[in-house]
């Protein structure tokens, strides 16, 4: 008797971090298949309309973790927290 397949876990429960990579690593790799150049004209159009669903999602993503890191930085005040600072080379 066939297991049963478990159906993919919804994006809710997914930690941002892993659905960033996950995002990140389907858009390289669709970005390597259209500059491969085999993809027929309208592959190459699913995989853009793809990409730039990925790309929102990631762009997203990061504008999250800014603002929890400008809240981590100043609770008080936000919006007037400063980035960090590159660390200085000895």
């Amino acid at each position: 008797m066939p297991k049963s397949v478990k159906p993919d876990a919804p994006a809710a429960d997914v930690s941002p971090v892993a659905q960033f990579e996950q995002s990140l690593d389907e858009l390289e790799q669709l970005v390597a298949k259209m500059e491969g150049g085999e993809l027929s004209l309208d592959e190459s159009l699913r995989a853009f309309e793809r990409g730039i669903a990925l790309f929102r999602s990631c762009q997203s993503a990061l504008e999250q973790t800014e603002a929890r890191v400008k809240l981590l930085l100043d609770p008080g005040r936000p919006e007037s927290a400063q980035p960090f600072a590159p660390a200085e080379e000895p």
